[in-house]
């Protein structure tokens, strides 16, 4: 917070998007918290001029990884952010619906959407059977809700790699963030008609004037028309599954290669060396580090990724 006030009294206060992520203790998650709304109470007179997309790291696989109080934290700050990124088990944690296949977890979101009014949500690391899908495939499933919190959900299976990888969520969480803004960008461009307003003036719409486009709504919420394939969101995780899936599966590649070398390396030096707990530790950090993702290596990928595996509708 203290750095927050420093930002704002040099006037460096003035950001267009904020992501926030992995937050351990709930008096910062709080801090977090009142940072993003103070930034949207600044921004209310300007429709669309800020957007929050809010990460709620808590857990994985049934585990959580956070101090409990975090949990009701994250309940009582998500419906301030515009783009909500939780993986399956931090879904169940938020909807409090139990997420056993893929009916269930368009439930899951459906109660996002009514309970929070949560305006986009993409869940991360689903791993659900269903007969359309690959044997060894992965998912995500998003959403953009209509003006009565409808969800218009779609999904995008894509084949899963039999690897481990370190900065994967990260890497998914800052991509969104690039690629929501662009795709509203080309939305805008292409249509930019305006939400109309209620009778009584009030309402998305509001003021807007017949040539106001998608960036310039609340939410860049996209009209009640727009067919869920065609929301910016799709578009936006189409292209950083994309880049997701290059990075990873060259990372994959190089990664076999860097550890049989590291293997050749460790046996020579235990030659000479400390024992076998050194040569298991150093092994351990050595496969740590190659399951680090190759960005800097593959920027080509970030930039102008091939979309292969396209959204579908999700139907529950």
């Amino acid at each position: 917070m203290d750095l927050y006030q420093g930002l704002k009294q040099s006037y460096l206060d003035d950001f267009d998007m904020m992501l926030s992520g992995y937050v351990p203790g709930a008096p910062a998650l709080e801090a977090v918290g009142q940072i993003a709304q103070e930034l949207k109470r600044k921004a209310k007179a300007k429709p669309g001029s800020f957007f929050w997309v809010l990460d709620p790291v808590m857990g994985d696989n049934g585990n959580l990884y956070v101090a409990p109080d975090v949990v009701p934290v994250y309940k009582s700050l998500v419906h301030h952010a515009d783009l909500v990124l939780p993986n399956q088990f931090e879904a169940e944690l938020l909807s409090e619906v139990e997420i056993t296949d893929m009916p269930s977890i368009g439930r899951a979101i459906q109660v996002m959407h009514e309970r929070y009014g949560i305006p986009h949500i993409v869940i991360t690391s689903v791993s659900l059977p269903h007969p359309d899908h690959p044997v060894s495939s992965l998912s995500v499933v998003g959403s953009s809700m209509t003006s009565d919190r409808k969800s218009r959900a779609f999904k995008i299976v894509f084949p899963a790699i039999d690897c481990y990888f370190s900065g994967t969520g990260d890497m998914f969480a800052a991509l969104m963030v690039v690629r929501m803004r662009e795709a509203v960008h080309n939305s805008s461009s292409k249509n930019g008609s305006s939400l109309p307003a209620a009778p009584n003036g009030d309402g998305p719409g509001a003021g807007a004037g017949a040539g106001a486009v998608l960036m310039e709504r609340e939410s860049w919420l996209s009209d009640d028309g727009v067919d869920a394939l065609d929301l910016p969101l799709a578009k936006a995780a189409e292209k950083v599954l994309a880049s997701m899936h290059e990075v990873l599966t060259k990372t994959a590649e190089s990664m076999e290669g860097t550890i049989k070398k590291a293997q050749a390396g460790v046996a020579a030096d235990a030659v000479d060396g400390p024992g076998k707990g050194a040569e298991g530790k150093k092994m351990h950090l050595l496969k740590s580090k190659a399951a680090e993702l190759r960005l800097v290596r593959h920027l080509d990928s970030l930039r102008y990724p091939e979309v292969e595996f396209r959204a579908t509708k999700l139907t529950y």
